[in-house]
């Protein structure tokens, strides 16, 4: 039986100007999915994703996200809504089964556990009291279990793999259905984005599934090579616009493509820059 969809996009276009950033991206992302969205400076993965997410509205083609709230289809499966026809409380609604870890984190200015408590607060309506164990439980597993100070400590008093892993205790909070990851790596050393990789795939591995969903869904916009050796996910590239490969790592990492070798290839640095936008 084919797994559910979470997003599909249906030759996707997105403009800035004269510049054709998306320009046709055909893309199905199932529940369950461990997918990584590659390419080099200004290839639209950034964009792409921006867009999956609401944040630009498509020049062209249909994004469709799994809706978790409405009835099920004969399929048994959540219905897909339109982007295009969702007003903001419909969107919102979709919204609450997701999670974005942002490149900078995105951490608001106070304490640990007031970046924790924020949002279940305004989505879920939890009192402090209901939220502290909720918090403990997602710091635990982002490794910070046995440090009773971590709740109070400041944002401005964390490190950059102490923020990462706050920034993804967060997302965990919300027990969210599908996960994204922007850039999770950049600026970390290689050791704290070791830590990182083994997170992501510690994370989707262990978050259980809700009721009719066959498993969590992690989508990663990544630039970090390593990431992909060791998480080996299914790899998308994106190139001039369109995806010019779609399947498993090992396959991704045994291509003589022309447009994949430099992808590996460390001589080539516009690949590891963050696109602005791409």
């Amino acid at each position: 039986m084919p797994r559910p969809i979470e997003i599909q996009t249906q030759r996707l276009e997105k403009n800035f100007g004269p510049n054709r950033v998306l320009r046709g991206v055909d893309l199905t992302i199932a529940s369950g999915d461990l997918v990584a969205v590659v390419g080099g400076s200004g290839c639209g993965k950034t964009v792409l994703l921006e867009t999956i997410l609401g944040h630009y509205a498509p020049d062209g083609g249909r994004v469709l996200l799994a809706d978790h709230d409405a009835p099920p289809g004969p399929d048994g499966c959540p219905p897909l809504a339109d982007l295009a026809g969702l007003d903001d409380e419909g969107l919102d609604r979709i919204r609450l089964h997701w999670a974005v870890v942002f490149q900078r984190n995105a951490l608001f200015t106070g304490s640990v556990f007031e970046n924790l408590a924020l949002w279940l607060r305004e989505t879920k309506g939890l009192t402090d009291d209901q939220i502290r164990p909720i918090a403990r439980r997602a710091l635990d597993a982002v490794g910070f279990a046995g440090d009773d100070t971590i709740l109070a400590k400041d944002r401005d008093d964390l490190s950059g793999g102490m923020a990462k892993r706050v920034a993804i205790a967060r997302a965990l909070a919300m027990d969210p259905l599908l996960m994204f990851y922007d850039e999770p790596t950049t600026g970390l050393d290689p050791a704290h984005a070791a830590q990182i990789h083994n997170l992501i795939r510690t994370t989707h591995d262990r978050r259980p599934a809700a009721p009719g969903v066959v498993a969590p869904t992690t989508v990663i916009v990544t630039h970090d090579k390593d990431l992909l050796r060791r998480l080996r996910p299914r790899v998308v590239m994106l190139h001039e616009g369109t995806v010019s490969f779609d399947g498993p790592y090992g396959q991704f990492a045994a291509s003589e493509s022309p447009i994949i070798r430099p992808y590996f290839d460390d001589a080539m640095p516009i690949l590891h820059g963050r696109p602005t936008p791409g």
